[in-house]
């Protein structure tokens, strides 16, 4: 028997009991998950092993091939899972066991849904993978040593998942970590060779090292593990490593949850092996959904990193731009050294031809996802939509294709729905047309009834509605498509060239013309809050609307910045109306000075409103629209 010294209790951070006393009260379905985060981390553990190994060898202690050992005892009703990779030190199990990151588990409760299929597939997205022990187990004993420490500081961890664990020194021989698990009442299925065989095959058969069970014999000793005989029951080859036709959907799927540890398959892929001046292999995928932290600034994001099959990094972010950011996978290549560090990639020949390729390998995925599984780009944009606009402004040799893959609400669109393609837009355009006309607002139900949109409702021309916040910047940096330029129709004066016949232009010239002394008395009447009064192009039934500046901040930029605290350059409104609507007509014959202006305010605010905008002197606009309402009465 093992002799432990040091021994001590100690208590479990506040958030992990908490998760315990869900695991252990079953809240999850699919249990035999538990073998598959396990597994995956034994397998890093590994992983860790041969990075750290290329630089120090003598922490490989002579023994060089790596392994998983899964083994189990009907008897003792328990369940074995035995790697040789870079183990845990004393301190190292007590950090890493008995609390977890800040990103973890308070991220984890607080998506918790209550429904426990969707709750299962956040055990490891969230880094609590170990804890899903207690969902089968009520001991969980971990023996670990770190490769490098001598034999007299291995570590004995041990909890039943009450509240606290405990913690002790031992003698533990060979480097890397045991953990069994005592099996709870009910759940002594587990531990049969041929269900833990067929977990193995279906969650962890893409690893790349062995995953070895005990060979079983039959007849008197039916079911009980043969010692030292042990096969290996996985293929134990790096999955993007094997010919694509060899490879099945299962597979590429399964070794996406393990990349990525969620629980659903992925939406695509891309298996692509680089011959030539550079080599390396690619693995990429689009997940269904997106991670906790997928906004946040500093989050973990990137490729796993291999350098002729050896583990570098877990989180390479320097081979896809900040857009692309959702994409995950494994880039192996032969190219780098296998000393390689964070810095050295942050440049340089090799990087940026690689970063070019695979940012050209991660939109074409997306082409074919939008072309092949309409149903399934859906379902990504709504997803991850607002992280592909970030783009255009950061990509820019691939505006033009990134653009292709964005898709709007628009006038001739459902309701709402962010579904139209710019290649489906182009399909419709009318005859003469050679702009693509769009309008930005706060919401769909504030912008679909905009007074800019009367015009080319009337036309049937159509719109693209853009309402997420990040639209508007992101039109600043997408300026044409297909060789047609974006108009924003609330900018500037309206031309609408050839789709404004030679009558349309002459009655606006007219109108122009004559309405010069309304003109006048409504700038008089406004005097320093717009920047001009002009006659409307644009209205068929609203009397009046603003418009912007031809270069000036629209408001949906003035209200980020303005709610970031950044100063707003000053910019005032156009004021124009429709010459033929009755309370212009009725403005235009008004005599009294002082009835002219409080009308001609209240139509001023009353535009304002429609554009989204809020009113600097709301009190002002009741106080005048009470008035005239009084007079109407009277």
């Amino acid at each position: 028997m093992t002799t432990e010294t040091q021994k001590e209790t100690l208590g479990f951070q506040t958030e992990v009991k908490q998760l315990l006393h869900l695991m252990i009260h079953s809240l999850y379905s699919n249990k035999e998950i538990f073998l598959r985060e396990l597994v995956s981390n034994a397998a890093d553990a590994a992983d860790k092993l041969r990075f750290e190994a290329i630089t120090r060898p003598e922490l490989l202690e002579g023994g060089g091939d790596l392994r998983i050992r899964v083994q189990f005892d009907k008897d003792a009703r328990t369940i074995t899972i035995d790697d040789n990779g870079i183990g845990m030190s004393r301190d190292e199990a007590v950090a890493h066991l008995g609390t977890i990151a800040k990103s973890g588990t308070a991220d984890f409760l607080k998506h918790l849904t209550g429904d426990q299929k969707k709750d299962s597939h956040l055990i490891g997205q969230f880094g609590v993978g170990f804890y899903s022990a207690f969902i089968v187990a009520d001991q969980v004993d971990v023996y670990s040593r770190r490769a490098g420490l001598p034999a007299e500081e291995g570590v004995h961890w041990s909890s039943r998942g009450e509240g606290e664990f405990e913690v002790a020194t031992i003698d533990k021989p060979e480097r890397g970590t045991r953990i069994v698990l005592h099996l709870k009442e009910g759940e002594e299925g587990f531990a049969d060779g041929w269900r833990l065989r067929g977990i193995v095959k279906k969650y962890s058969d893409h690893i790349g090292l062995p995953i070895e069970l005990p060979k079983e014999h039959y007849g008197e000793d039916k079911g009980k593990p043969a010692q030292p005989e042990w096969e290996t029951v996985n293929r134990a080859s790096a999955l993007w490593t094997r010919p694509r036709n060899q490879i099945s959907d299962e597979e590429y799927q399964e070794f996406y949850k393990h990349v990525s540890h969620d629980a659903d398959n992925p939406l695509a892929w891309s298996h692509n092996k680089v011959e030539g001046k550079l080599e390396y292999t690619s693995l990429l995928f689009v997940p269904p959904r997106a991670p906790f932290d997928l906004y946040h600034r500093d989050a973990a994001k990137g490729l796993k990193l291999y350098v002729q099959r050896v583990f570098i990094m877990d989180q390479a972010d320097q081979f896809l731009p900040l857009y692309l950011r959702f994409i995950k996978g494994v880039v192996d290549s032969s190219d780098l050294s296998l000393n390689v560090s964070r810095e050295i990639l942050q440049s340089g020949p090799i990087i940026d031809s690689m970063k070019s390729a695979l940012t050209k390998r991660s939109l074409d995925m997306l082409e074919k996802l939008a072309k092949d599984k309409p149903e399934d780009y859906a379902k990504f944009w709504k997803t991850f939509g607002q992280v592909l606009k970030e783009g255009p402004s950061e990509d820019y040799g691939n505006r033009e294709k990134i653009a292709g893959l964005l898709r709007f609400a628009s006038t001739h669109g459902a309701d709402g729905e962010q579904n139209v393609a710019l290649a489906d837009y182009l399909g419709r355009l009318k005859e003469g047309q050679d702009k693509i006309y769009y309008l930005t607002g706060e919401s769909h139900a504030q912008v679909k009834d905009s007074p800019h949109l009367e015009v080319f409702r009337k036309k049937g021309i159509e719109v693209l509605l853009l309402t997420d916040r990040i639209d508007e910047w992101l039109m600043s940096y997408l300026t044409e498509f297909d060789g047609k330029s974006f108009v924003d129709i609330a900018r500037g004066d309206l031309d609408l060239g050839k789709l404004d016949s030679e009558e349309d232009k002459q009655a606006q010239e007219q109108a122009a013309k004559a309405k010069e002394g309304l003109v006048e008395r409504i700038k008089t009447a406004l005097g320093q809050d717009v920047s001009e009064v002009r006659v409307s192009h644009r209205l068929t039934d609203s009397p009046a609307i603003l418009a912007i500046g031809a270069q000036d901040m629209g408001l949906q930029m003035r209200q980020i910045l303005e709610a970031s605290g950044q100063k707003v350059p000053e910019s005032k409104p156009v004021f124009e109306f429709n010459p033929t609507h009755p309370l212009i007509e009725k403005l235009d014959a008004e005599q009294d000075d002082s009835r002219f202006g409080d009308l001609t305010r209240v139509l001023f605010d009353q535009a304002a409103l429609a554009a989204g905008d809020s009113l600097k002197d709301p009190a002002g606009y009741v106080r005048r629209l009470n008035k005239l309402l009084l007079e109407l009465s009277a």
